[in-house]
């Protein structure tokens, strides 16, 4: 019975496995804990939701962004900035012709900008972003409201001017601009050895980081060695370990929202 049943496992292919890991976390989460975490359904939501998998309380809590702020977390590992911006992009996602729903989060995430266009957060892991990535994925949701388009585009303007520090960054403007040879050029020239990619050029291959630079760089050779080393990171629950700031610490938020990014990298762009 043992072996029947480690022998249906391996037939289920990476992605299944992975998004059968977020099925069960992401819906669990708000029984659980009474509130819907930024670290976990803001980017868990939007895998599920690109693999047509989101369950229908989060869907629900996702078109209706008037109770975004309504989360009872803790105030201390919580980000609601970061989180209407994670909402946000799930809705987009899931629901991309809901244009009620698109700009009342347009409305809630505007508030947050800096008179630059960028949106601080803090640096560089799945459940912190980075301001470049925080703006880019902010001005997703202004431009698609419609009403927020002159704020969309200075959010954009932001990301343009940004000289990448690090992969994260990159992969924001090449996001915005998928024709910036010199951006795309970084990327290729920082990807490792093994096919990977970590925070900075050519430093150990992190899933966070991969994925990220997957979705930029969109296809080619490079992307095909980035998939396999993801593959070669997933572990055997179908998560992925957790990409954290600095390497190396253990965190559930970061373990659920690194393996959101790593199946929407194995599911490649839209």
């Amino acid at each position: 019975m043992i072996a029947s049943v480690l022998l249906l496992a391996l037939q289920v292919n990476p992605v299944d496995r992975a998004l059968n890991y977020l099925v069960g976390e992401v819906a669990k989460w708000r029984p659980a804990n009474g509130c819907f975490s930024c670290h976990n359904n803001g980017d868990g939501a939007r895998a599920l939701a690109a693999a047509g998998r989101i369950d229908a309380p989060t869907l629900e809590w996702l078109r209706t962004p008037a109770l975004w702020d309504s989360n009872r977390s803790d105030p201390a590992v919580s980000d609601k900035k970061l989180a209407r911006i994670q909402f946000g992009n799930a809705l987009l996602a899931v629901d991309p012709a809901n244009r009620e729903a698109i700009c009342v989060a347009s409305g809630l995430i505007v508030r947050d900008q800096s008179a630059e266009g960028s949106f601080p957060v803090d640096e560089g892991s799945p459940v912190t972003y980075g301001t470049p990535l925080a703006t880019y994925f902010a001005s997703r949701v202004l431009r698609a409201c419609g009403s927020h388009a002159a704020e969309a585009e200075k959010s954009e303007r932001f990301v343009r001017a940004v000289r990448p520090a690090n992969v994260a960054d990159a992969a924001a403007r090449l996001l915005l601009d998928p024709a910036d040879a010199v951006v795309r050029q970084y990327l290729l020239a920082a990807q490792t050895s093994d096919g990977g990619w970590g925070q900075y050029p050519k430093t150990p291959a992190e899933p966070f980081d991969t994925a990220l630079a997957m979705l930029a760089l969109r296809k080619g050779p490079e992307v095909e060695r980035g998939r396999a080393a993801l593959l070669r990171m997933q572990e055997e629950n179908g998560g992925w370990p957790p990409t954290t700031r600095p390497p190396g610490a253990q965190s559930y938020a970061q373990h659920v929202s690194t393996t959101a990014w790593a199946v929407l990298a194995l599911l490649g762009p839209k």
